[in-house]
């Protein structure tokens, strides 16, 4: 087939997303090498990220076309042999398992503290801030944490476990407003240098440590952005260790993100160059994972915040980009960018969701309200 075949095709598909190629709107894709069309038609949404990572296409804005190409359903243009080839590795190897889950804290993660400080808002928080009453990020993020702290209903001198504590900004904030004792583990060295620094003086213990070799007990469990990495082969253990470590009378939370369709990959760009083998959990999979050993409390959706904080950490990366240029290359930009907007893009067209989910245990020992 011709590339102009090809090139009709694209737009054919574009125009129920009413998006054109080398339109004069921001959302328009402007092509720079007219092979994209037959490399997207081959390989779907990784060939459509790699070749806007090799400047084959360009997009003013990258947020409000991706949004239009979910709503559209576009993502299903996909190559069946590919598909075929992300479903059996899924489903016949564990890609989460202790040795396998260190790839994402050593390829995003690790990828450097100036970086994510520059990113994020001063606390370093790396998931959604809670925008109900906030106008910034900085003040989105607290509110978050006031918020999973309340949820908890943290009294001073409980023992807290945060499972993939990340820089420690939650494990700062709960042991200095709620006078809790914090233990936070995570698989990233850079994450566990830069927490156990910010967490200095305060009772707080950062680990380099897998969740799941855990054995101490704790008042309140939460996971702050991590269930996203655990894996659906996973999700009845983390239920399952989870429950064992959390007092009888103990609340565990699990604050992430969500699909709203049942899949057992993850979107195949993000999952090669931003979170190795990560795939986002569906009700059914939690609500599986859970059964027997959780009485559900309370389920409090707010995703549409994802896209105003995903936006906020685009601006921020922008503006540090000149001073930790040199750290890395135009690749490297125009990759992070790209994972910005896109996830952006796909909160905005509500194909994602986000999740703080509280649990108790099975039978109750506590009767638990609802906060919001």
């Amino acid at each position: 087939m011709s590339t102009e075949k090809f090139k009709l095709q694209i737009q054919k598909m574009l125009d129920t997303a009413d998006v054109k190629l080398n339109g004069e709107r921001p959302w328009d894709i402007q092509v720079k090498n007219p092979e994209l069309y037959a490399r997207v038609l081959a390989g779907g949404s990784l060939a459509f990220g790699e070749s806007y990572m090799d400047g084959w296409w360009e997009c003013e804005q990258i947020d409000e076309l991706i949004s239009r190409l979910l709503s559209a359903k576009l993502e299903n243009i996909k190559n069946k042999k590919l598909l075929a080839f992300y479903f059996l590795r899924a489903r016949f190897f564990n890609r989460q398992t202790k040795k396998k889950a260190k790839r994402v804290g050593e390829q995003h993660y690790d990828v450097g503290n100036e970086l994510y400080a520059g990113m994020l808002d001063k606390n370093m928080n790396y998931t959604c801030g809670y925008w109900k009453d906030a106008d910034n990020l900085d003040d989105a993020q607290i509110a978050k944490m006031d918020l999973i702290c309340k949820k908890l209903k943290l009294k001073p001198g409980m023992r807290l476990l945060d499972i993939g504590c990340g820089w420690g900004s939650f494990a700062k904030y709960a042991a200095e407003n709620y006078q809790v004792k914090v233990v936070g583990v995570t698989i990233s060295k850079e994450q566990v240098k830069l927490a156990q620094e910010k967490c200095k003086g305060l009772d707080v213990e950062i680990r380099l440590q897998d969740y799941r070799d855990l054995t101490e007990k704790f008042d309140r469990v939460i996971s702050i952005g991590m269930f996203e990495h655990v894996g659906y082969k996973n999700y009845r253990e983390y239920m399952e260790v989870t429950e064992r470590v959390l007092k009888d009378d103990g609340i565990m939370m699990i604050h992430t993100i969500g699909g709203t369709k049942t899949k057992i990959f993850g979107e195949p760009w993000i999952n090669k160059y931003i979170f190795p083998g990560g795939t986002l959990p569906s009700v059914v999979q939690i609500a599986k994972a859970y059964n027997g050993l959780y009485k559900l409390e309370d389920w409090h959706n707010f995703g549409p915040y994802y896209d105003k904080t995903l936006m906020a950490w685009y601006k921020n990366f922008n503006a540090v980009w000149p001073q930790i240029a040199n750290n890395y290359d135009d690749r490297f930009f125009k990759m992070w960018n790209y994972y910005l907007l896109s996830c952006a893009g796909s909160f905005r067209s509500h194909r994602n969701q986000l999740w703080q989910i509280v649990f108790t245990k099975v039978p109750a020992h506590v009767e638990y309200q609802s906060v919001r």
